[in-house]
């Protein structure tokens, strides 16, 4: 349940340097925790890093745990329409009041630490370093048994990395926030084991292998347990279902599960709950029996990837921002859908591959409204409908002022004949804003 008091929690946070911004630092956090009284110390941690699936792969880890009857929380970002949402308890937003009541006890440590900052010449906690912490104090006053945590950006000075992981996470690595994690994939994937601890278990999605090379060579100096995919566990089946994908996983165990039917689309998806059973066994030390496997693949669900958000006519949303993810969304939906047409609606933030989303996404469009994205770092249409026009030749390119507009455009050209489809990609803010929308209009779905 949000609300007032996690608006207002919010609209302080807001006031702080935002998280587009990280600062590559970690002992402000560390200082900010331990006068919180160390909450990330409470509770054993997973923790996910990488470049694409995290968020999907921590909302499967959590819901497997979840199913083996631990408490669990989940800490993801960013969020979609409410700020709780970044905040799980046993799978549910922390209710508004319980979080403001966390975040007051913030607030004596925020102020010491900020005037220490100020005298020693740095800036005060940024929103995201407040943010983490506070996630820890939510989980440590719930309590939780076990918390997932999701990376905000690269791994090793991320704030998140105040907490001693018993298993770290790596989904797949790709070239994304190249101006501050890096030019190549050997730099960002050192970046990102840098959340590898001591004595800890790593599990690893495939990888390049330039990528993997600096991730092997943390665990090996950090004394911890590699689990590679394709050699520890892999996904030995994967087949279309009606509503989703039926998969047989083999675990770090050897031995292959039962077939699973899971809620979600697209080859990508599959990897991502190979790669959480993975992680969810390594952190138990034991298989998963085919029932939490039923039932943590059952209730799961990750809003914002291929979410449905209108059926009349049909349109979903993914929050797809880079190439890599804009591929495996362009694989799905050639995959898992028989549209006729698909309309595609597109925004994309300035720090994004804009050029290197519209062409993954060319296969897929038969038309494409482009529309500014609700940030000051929105690519400028004119711009984004230059690009689409080099990228997807011979397509209807169309430019619409806002969000509201593109879909009513949109969802009236798809109502003209059947089979059409709509599509909004390319952010994670725009794929808010039109599940806001949706409900706002209340279209009945999401």
């Amino acid at each position: 349940m949000s609300g007032a008091p996690a608006d207002r929690v919010y609209t302080e946070l807001l006031t702080r340097v935002g998280e587009a911004h990280p600062r590559p630092r970690l002992a402000p956090v560390q200082r900010l925790a331990e006068l919180a009284g160390s909450p990330q110390l409470s509770y054993p941690v997973i923790h996910v890093a990488g470049t694409n699936g995290k968020t999907s792969t921590s909302r499967a880890i959590e819901s497997l745990l979840r199913a083996q009857g631990l408490r669990t929380g989940l800490f993801t970002s960013p969020h979609l329409i409410d700020v709780t949402e970044r905040f799980q308890i046993d799978g549910e937003p922390v209710d508004g009041e319980i979080l403001a009541e966390s975040w007051a006890e913030l607030a004596l440590p925020l102020s010491v630490v900020d005037a220490e900052l100020a005298e020693a010449g740095e800036g005060p906690i940024t929103f995201f370093e407040a943010f983490a912490v506070l996630a820890f104090v939510v989980f440590a006053d719930a309590p939780v048994e076990i918390a997932i945590v999701e990376v905000g950006m690269g791994g090793e000075w991320d704030a998140t990395n105040i907490a001693d992981a018993e298993v770290a996470v790596l989904t797949p690595v790709d070239l994304d926030h190249t101006s501050i994690l890096g030019a190549d994939l050997a730099t960002i994937a050192r970046t990102k084991s840098g959340i590898v601890k001591a004595g800890s278990t790593v599990v690893v999605a495939a990888q390049p292998d330039e990528a993997l090379d600096e991730i092997a060579a943390a665990a090996t100096q950090h004394d911890a347990r590699l689990l590679l995919e394709g050699r520890d566990f892999r996904l030995l089946e994967d087949r279309v279902a009606v509503g989703g994908r039926q998969i047989t996983v083999v675990g770090p165990s050897a031995a292959p599960h039962e077939p699973a039917f899971l809620p979600l689309f697209g080859r990508h998806q599959a990897e991502n709950a190979t790669l959480a059973v993975a992680a969810v066994e390594a952190f138990l030390d034991r298989p998963l029996s085919s029932e939490v496997l039923d039932v943590g693949f059952g209730q799961l669900s990750v809003p914002g990837r291929l979410q449905l958000i209108s059926s009349d006519p049909t349109v979903y949303v993914d929050a797809a921002h880079n190439p890599h993810g804009a591929a495996a969304l362009a694989g799905a939906i050639a995959e898992s859908f028989a549209f006729e047409e698909l309309g595609v609606v597109v925004g994309v933030l300035e720090e994004k591959d804009a050029r290197g989303v519209l062409a993954e996404l060319a296969p897929i469009a038969d038309r494409v409204t482009v529309v500014p994205v609700a940030s000051p770092r929105s690519v400028d249409v004119e711009t984004l409908r230059a690009l689409a026009e080099d990228v997807i030749p011979e397509t209807p390119i169309e430019i619409a002022g806002s969000l509201p507009e593109a879909l009513d455009e949109a969802r009236s050209w798809a109502e003209r004949a059947t089979g059409r489809a709509v599509l909004v990609v390319g952010s994670v803010v725009l794929a808010g804003e039109a599940i806001a929308h949706a409900r706002a209009e209340d279209w009945g779905i999401g």
